[in-house]
């Protein structure tokens, strides 16, 4: 009955955000040396695994209220990580993205000085790299996406793909007639990690046009994520809109199927399926932030699940996102506790804001912003039922926040 009770719960949730991102029509989204702690099969390469990797043996977290307090953190500017923000965008960006740079610049990277690297299916005009190399404290960085990165593939039957593109116009699905926006879901999906100008780092930042960080980061992100084996960092968390993705639990399930050996016993299948993988319920980590590990998307896993998706079709023949793809794989193939809430930085991505609901952090990080604005703990937020499933306290004062 329990469980009749939380699935019926999602679902009204989930008919209220698709009535809110109908309404509203903005956008949800675009798109080592290093020692960690990965399921089996998570190797750096695609190379077979010649042995199982050690095992977490934690238990689900149970750090405090801000789910970041009790994990350390290096506020010094010595060593450097192997780290890069990577920005996805066209020329027409340009002022848009400055924006996002100033914002990052000002609140974390004038004090620790990462590269950034900047991604276009087309040559960056001067004015482009003109004003944003301007911005960057650290090397900035202009490569040109494969052709091959964003087209059709040889498997793809077009007819049937434009039959889909119609179908979602009329039924007036975001994004549901575009080209170029399901060429972004595939290459943020499955490429953008292997392009030439990423391989020589460890660690992303994604950053896209008209973000703000609202909070001060005075400690450096990358070591925080490695000195406390995480993996995987977002936001915001909220569910997806199930008429883009009709198949892909299906499909993700037939893969789970054939490959069991990529899930560790901690994964957190709990948050993303109520009914123990039988359906996904649409939460999915928003990936116009994510601050995470490569060495998760060059893994083992990582890419024979993107190849099953790939070949299905379904960034085409659907309108699969990368945010659900990279979402479930987190869930699946990583440890629970490698996954990591940052709520400590106050990010806003139209229309959603993450601003932090404790005083006391909005004081000590200057944050400039309204906790009224704050979607963290809202009806048809997800990121409720990350701290459930993970025992995670809740921060001080949520509950004025989650009308």
């Amino acid at each position: 009955m329990a469980g009749a009770t939380r699935i019926n719960s999602r679902v009204v949730r989930f008919a209220i955000f698709a009535s809110i991102l109908v309404l509203l029509g903005f956008i949800l989204s675009r798109g080592s040396a290093t020692s960690y702690s990965l399921p089996s099969g998570l190797t750096s390469d695609t190379s077979q695994s010649t042995g199982s990797s050690p095992k977490s043996e934690s238990k689900p977290s149970s750090q405090g209220s801000s789910g970041a307090t009790e994990l350390k953190k290096t506020y010094t500017t010595d060593g450097k990580e192997k780290a890069t923000f990577v920005s996805l965008a066209r020329n027409s960006d340009v002022w848009s993205l400055a924006s996002s740079i100033r914002h990052v610049e000002d609140r974390f990277n004038h004090k620790f000085h990462y590269d950034w690297v900047f991604l276009n299916d087309e040559e960056f005009s001067d004015e482009f790299k003109r004003v944003t190399s301007a911005l960057t404290s650290g090397k900035a960085k202009y490569g040109l996406i494969p052709k091959e990165h964003w087209s059709f593939p040889e498997w793809i039957d077009k007819e049937r793909a434009a039959k889909t593109r119609k179908e979602m116009a009329a039924k007036k699905v975001i994004y549901g007639d575009s080209i170029s926006y399901r060429h972004m879901c595939r290459f943020e999906s499955g490429f953008f990690f292997r392009h030439e100008l990423m391989q020589e780092y460890e660690w992303y930042w994604r950053v896209e046009p008209d973000i703000k960080i609202y909070c001060d980061i005075d400690y450096d992100v990358f070591k925080f994520m490695k000195d406390n084996n995480k993996m995987y960092g977002f936001t915001v968390s909220l569910p997806e809109y199930v008429a883009t993705i009709e198949t892909l639990w299906d499909t993700t399930r037939a893969f789970i199927k054939e490959n069991p050996q990529y899930l560790p016993e901690d994964n957190m299948m709990d948050f993303i399926s109520d009914d123990d993988g039988l359906s996904y319920n649409g939460c999915h980590f928003w990936s116009n932030f994510e601050v995470g590990s490569l060495s998760l998307w060059r893994s083992e896993a990582y890419l024979k699940y993107f190849d099953h998706l790939d070949k299905a079709g379904g960034f085409f023949y659907e309108r699969w996102g990368d945010a659900p793809v990279h979402s479930i794989a987190a869930a699946l193939f990583l440890h629970r506790d490698q996954i990591h809430f940052f709520d400590d930085v106050g990010y806003f991505h139209n229309p959603f804001n993450n601003c932090p609901v404790d005083a006391d952090l909005r004081e000590e990080r200057r944050c400039m912003c309204n906790p009224k604005d704050d979607f963290t703990w809202k009806g048809y937020s997800c990121v409720p039922e990350f701290f459930t499933v993970n025992n995670m306290k809740r921060p001080k004062g949520w509950e004025a926040f989650s009308g």
